[in-house]
């Protein structure tokens, strides 16, 4: 028999007590003479002896039992031919580790110790429990490590007269799994490498100047791709391919992209340095589909903002970098290809329904009514779709409501079907997420969908558009609504209430032209001017009266300092999203705060409401927690929690922010 069948047989233990017994009697009897305690003690040491006898005899009956019940599972003739059965087997407990029995091949791969199988295979084997045979399933979920091989391991449960046992065969595949490791970490990735703001950087710049950058831009990034033995390929003026090994994906990554670091050493003669926009692309099942992927990838580090890297693989994105703010584009040359593009779809249309997010605020309002001006302009029907509950932005939509040109223009969401057509267009705009917007199923009932945003884009965007106007450098949706007129119409085709919408969009997520404005956020201010805009009316769109200013102080008294200059605020009761934002742009003017936040309660949702004027960007921070936004403005709705552990979850995510930047 095997190994544990001759420990079995062992009964060293009861042979040294009898011995040490027998002692004590003849001490007893012939030097002490006490012959009743000699009698007593060779009693006692005979039952000893019987007791062991039959314990030992128990546990060969048993295992013979369990042997057998294996073999005849098996279609073995006997327990010893399934002894010398030549895959490793071994006997435990259903869903423990506790070895019963095990043939010799399983014990010699623990290395022949007699005693090696009684510790429990769930710490020599890395956790090993058959668990999964309770699944019902016949082998485990991944490799085994044992002993230093690799082991795939199958097994069946069966139910014997001492309980359920679990039966596993061991097929040791440490040579295939070795292979197989080293197919994977040969796997070719591609990136896209970006000089994303390569006009920026060499406007103005002498011809010689222009070469000297370019080479220690790529004298960094050979440096950088050197250590993958990779390739790289310079295939335009400011873009570069890279191939490398999937084996250094994980020390790149690792590495934070560190080469978006080391280029910002360039700069040109004005001060203004490069950055990079990096896209990669793995896990594809080709060369052509990693490309595919990394394209996919550069576009989404460009949507949001550049400098950063994007990974793209056969499921999800994964994001780096993005802390530094975006870089204003000063060329309108995309404004007027998309304004003439989107004069091309309307020609092909029949009706315009525009849509914009949940719990609209006036920037979506007001590119909304500049949607619709645009379609009036061509001659064709457009909807608002908007919510019943639009408090927030009332005397907006009252003020467009009242004019003759927006009669039956803003309808509810269940109108929508009765409306639509096959050639209708469905404009989203302020807003770049299909579970943000105002219905999302809405995104499947057309054919035709474009969409106009400044919010950086997230992982679960809108794809599959006739248009997409998307520019995270932009100050607001209302700003690129305000480029796509000057190209469209002109400023006697808006109307004054139209315009006053467009203008308080920008002043809303402009704060005022204080946060996120560039040149061009100046010159849609100007245009919408001369278009009739009155600032006064604007002003009086934000007005509050004396309730909500004292309940918006209330929640600025509520902050506390988080990090020396982050400010939180968290309230208990629900309060209106206008309100939260004016409290947190407020947050913002006191001395010594950076970036500030605005948690409440809002029915089965906790509400953040976040502004920023530091390094912290806000969007990737509320990211993390579902959210979105861009560096300066972002939000998020959490369902599920309660205000102290959205504040918990705000704290980690803040501080894997600030450490992701170290």
């Amino acid at each position: 028999m095997n190994k544990p069948k001759r420990q079995l047989k062992k009964p060293e233990v009861s042979v040294i007590v009898f011995v040490v017994l027998l002692a004590a009697c003849a001490v007893a009897s012939l030097i002490l003479r006490h012959w009743i305690v000699a009698v007593v003690e060779f009693a006692v040491a005979v039952l000893m002896l019987l007791a062991f006898a039959v314990f030992n005899l128990s546990v060969k009956i048993r295992t013979g039992r369990i042997m057998s019940t294996v073999a005849k599972t098996m279609s073995f003739p006997d327990g010893e031919a399934l002894t010398r059965f030549p895959l490793p087997m071994c006997v435990t407990e259903l869903g423990g580790d506790r070895v019963l029995w095990a043939n010799q091949s399983f014990i010699d791969l623990l290395g022949g110790r007699d005693d090696a199988y009684k510790k429990g295979l769930g710490a020599q084997a890395r956790g090993f429990s058959t668990r999964w045979l309770l699944d019902g399933k016949s082998e485990s979920p991944g490799y085994v490590e044992l002993e230093g091989r690799i082991y795939t391991v199958y097994g069946t449960a069966l139910k014997t007269q001492r309980g359920s046992l679990a039966v596993t065969y061991w097929f040791d595949v440490s040579t295939y799994a070795h292979v197989m490791e080293q197919y994977r970490l040969c796997q070719p990735n591609v990136a896209i490498i970006l000089v994303d703001n390569y006009d920026e950087l060499t406007k103005n710049v002498s011809d010689n100047m222009k070469i000297t950058m370019r080479g220690a831009i790529d004298d960094r990034i050979n440096t950088w791709a050197s250590a993958t033995e990779g390739l790289v390929y310079r295939t335009d003026r400011d873009r570069y391919v890279f191939i490398f090994e999937e084996r250094y994906l994980k020390s790149i990554e690792e590495g934070k992209f560190s080469i978006m670091e080391s280029v910002r050493d360039v700069a040109s003669p004005g001060g203004i340095t490069a950055t990079l926009s990096i896209g990669v692309g793995h896990h594809g099942g080709s060369f052509r589909e990693n490309y595919q992927y990394a394209m996919l990838s550069l576009d989404m580090a460009i949507s949001r903002g550049g400098d950063q890297a994007v990974i793209r693989d056969d499921k999800d994105f994964t994001f780096y970098g993005g802390h530094s703010r975006e870089v204003e584009k000063h060329t309108k040359v995309k404004s007027r290809v998309m304004a003439s593009a989107l004069g091309e779809l309307l020609n092909d249309t029949s009706s315009v329904f525009i849509m914009g997010h949940k719990r609209a605020d006036i920037d979506c309002i007001g590119a909304a009514a500049g949607v619709c001006c645009i379609a009036r302009k061509k001659g064709k029907k457009a909807y608002i779709v908007m919510d019943q509950d639009v408090a927030a932005t009332r005397s907006i939509i009252d003020s467009l409501r009242n004019l003759p040109d927006y009669h039956g223009v803003f309808i509810t969401p269940q109108e929508v079907s009765m409306l639509c057509d096959l050639h209708s267009l469905l404009v989203v705009v302020d807003t770049n997420r299909p579970d943000q917007t105002l219905v999302p199923d809405l995104l499947g009932a057309f054919a035709r969908i474009a969409v106009i945003d400044h919010h950086r884009r997230a992982a679960d965007y809108i794809d599959k558009v006739s248009l997409n106007f998307h520019e995270p450098y932009a100050s607001s949706a209302s700003e690129l609504v305000t480029e796509l007129l000057e190209y469209t119409i002109d400023t006697s085709d808006i109307l004054p209430a139209e315009a006053n919408a467009l203008l308080a969009g920008i002043v809303l997520d402009t704060k005022n032209f204080n946060v996120r404005t560039g040149s061009r956020t100046f010159d849609a201010a100007a245009f919408l001017r001369r278009s009739g805009a009155d600032t006064i009316e604007v002003k009086k769109m934000f007005q509050n009266d004396l309730t909500s200013t004292i309940e918006k102080y209330d929640v600025i008294r509520s902050a506390k300092l988080y990090r020396e200059d982050i400010a939180i605020a968290r309230v208990n009761k629900t309060i209106t999203r206008v309100l939260a934002a004016q409290a947190a742009d407020d947050l913002l003017s006191i001395s010594g705060i950076l970036c500030s936040f605005v948690i409440y309660p809002d029915g089965e949702e906790v509400i953040i409401s976040a502004r920023s004027i530091g390094d912290v960007n806000v969007q990737v921070v509320l990211e993390k927690l579902g959210g979105g936004g861009n560096t300066a403005t972002a939000g998020a709705q959490i369902k599920n929690k309660t205000t102290d552990e959205v504040v918990v979850a705000l704290a980690r995510a803040i501080d894997m922010f600030l450490d992701e930047g170290k």
